[in-house]
């Protein structure tokens, strides 16, 4: 499976998906919060163009990397998707909405994919009605991530992508809707605002061994995960793209790529003292996915790596805002 390209820090999957790795503010585990504000893109890198530094495993399995510090909090954003896709999303292939297995196709009972464009970013594992709870990094072996506590093992860590585009005729129909709809904005002065995506603020050694991380889970945050309102016949049977995202420690991306790590992320508090931004995003034309048992009972990173003393300061609430393929190689795919 081909047509996977990185273009700069952007995953582009076939179909016009597009995926950021985006660096956040770790939230408490207790209590339910706003969205989190981006501190900036996660760099991406071909695991294929630095195949005799890498272990053998991830030369298999192909894809990418990306560095990421222990208890490091992050999210995906969906924003530049041009057309509409079914996106898996898999942490240590499990489904990020389902909690089932790792797929190779869509299933609606449960629904194991997120719609783009109209899912602008997830932030976590669909573990709530109207929240997720945060994606943060841990390493495998303690039984911390949302594989080990799912499965009971962890053998794959990291993050899988795959995407499956509309068949013919509904993309037909969605693009001439779209047509329709530009041309009735088009004689319609605009008066509601549009509210994007977070900011961003950017801020030969022998085989490395395994970076042995995956995804657990921190706080709980206000976000819905869309119910799919196609048929699922509409869906091609088969993905269009896939792949897998590696997880690699700060010591490991330097003898890996010899580039330094994205720095730490900034204090929580320090942010928030700053007034910056956090965000509340609500759409009233969708419905939200019921959480399934398997990822409702899914505990904090806490548990096993103990609590968290960075201190914490609420937002204000002024802080709180309302928000409504390319050059270069092919990524390489794999055995997983």
């Amino acid at each position: 499976m081909t047509g996977v390209r990185i273009d700069g820090n952007t995953l582009r999957l076939p179909g016009g998906v597009a995926v950021r790795f985006i660096r956040t503010l770790r939230l408490p585990e207790t209590g339910t919060h706003p969205l989190p504000p981006g501190l900036g893109e996660f760099p991406l890198r071909r695991v294929a163009d630095h195949a005799d530094r890498v272990p053998e495993a991830w030369r298999a399995r192909g894809g990418v990397m990306l560095p990421v510090y222990l208890r490091e909090a992050m999210w995906l954003s969906f924003g530049g998707t041009t057309e509409p896709a079914a996106l898996q999303v898999g942490v240590g292939k499990v489904c990020a909405v389902s909690g089932k297995p790792w797929s190779g196709r869509l299933s609606r009972k449960p629904q194991n994919y997120v719609v783009l464009p109209r899912q602008p970013w997830l932030d976590g594992i669909n573990s709530g009605t109207g929240t997720v709870k945060q994606f943060v990094a841990v390493p495998l072996g303690l039984g911390a991530t949302v594989e080990g506590q799912v499965t009971g093992e962890e053998v794959w860590g990291g993050v899988q992508l795959q995407s499956f585009p509309l068949k013919d005729e509904p993309l037909v129909r969605w693009r001439e809707s779209r047509e329709r709809e530009r041309e009735r904005r088009a004689r319609a002065p605009m008066h509601a605002p549009s509210f994007g995506a977070a900011p961003q603020m950017m801020a030969a050694p022998a085989p490395a061994a395994p970076a042995g991380m995956g995804l657990g889970v921190g706080g709980s945050m206000r976000q819905e995960v869309y119910k799919d309102d196609r048929p699922l016949s509409d869906w091609a049977e088969r993905p269009g793209g896939r792949v897998f995202v590696h997880l690699v420690t700060p010591p490991q991306w330097r003898r890996i790529t010899g580039e330094e790590p994205p720095p730490s992320p900034v204090d929580r508090s320090a942010y928030t003292q700053a007034g910056l931004p956090w965000y509340d995003y609500y759409d009233q034309d969708a419905e939200d996915l019921a959480p399934t048992d398997a990822l409702e009972g899914v505990k904090p990173v806490g548990d096993w790596l103990g609590d968290d003393h960075e201190p914490w300061q609420e937002p204000y609430p002024a802080q709180v805002l309302p928000l409504k393929d390319a050059p270069g190689k092919p990524v390489e795919d794999g055995d997983w």
